[in-house]
């Protein structure tokens, strides 16, 4: 069994590995934000950096564009409890560094994975999305929104197809 004086250790190592944690989470994005926007207009305590806005808000600074190689994606048929995944690629087509800030699916069934460091001017990437079609029968359509520095803000992306097996959805 742990001493009171063991627990008092325990709790305290705890605590300095979270809070160290925490400030080196905060200097990478305080470095990022500062990359993103030179004359400041972005703080660390801005909604979009303290994760405390619930509307999609892209990086203040300057804005880029964003071309995706296709928006919509027909993964055909599939049978009830198979993954599917799909890279969507694209290309900064502007002068700016492209962030993605976010990037979230319709429904939980559908999972975006997205680059987490900026996108140099004419460099390309890929957002690879994954539909689990398990107790989805029928047709589905399933969106991921995009959320960067573009305008507008937020970008679309489809993924369709037809799940087999099972009741079909209404």
């Amino acid at each position: 069994m742990l001493s009171k004086l063991n627990l008092s250790f325990l709790a305290l190592a705890v605590a300095l590995l979270v809070s160290a944690c925490a400030s080196e989470d905060k200097n990478v994005r305080d470095t990022a934000l500062q990359s993103l926007s030179p004359n400041n207009a972005m703080t660390p305590d801005s909604p979009i950096a303290t994760g405390e806005s619930d509307a999609p808000v892209a990086p203040v600074g300057p804005t880029t564009t964003m071309t995706f190689d296709e928006m919509t994606f027909d993964f055909g048929t599939v049978n009830d409890g198979e993954k599917v995944r799909h890279a969507y690629k694209f290309k900064n087509t502007g002068t700016e560094p492209l962030v993605i800030s976010n990037a979230t699916g319709s429904c939980g069934c559908t999972v975006p994975q997205w680059p987490q460091t900026p996108i140099a001017p004419g460099a390309t990437g890929e957002i690879m999305v994954e539909f689990d079609s398990k107790n989805k029968p029928g047709r589905q359509t399933k969106t991921v929104t995009i959320t960067a520095n573009t305008n507008p803000v937020t970008t679309r992306l489809t993924i369709t197809g037809e799940v087999a097996g099972g009741a079909a959805v209404q």
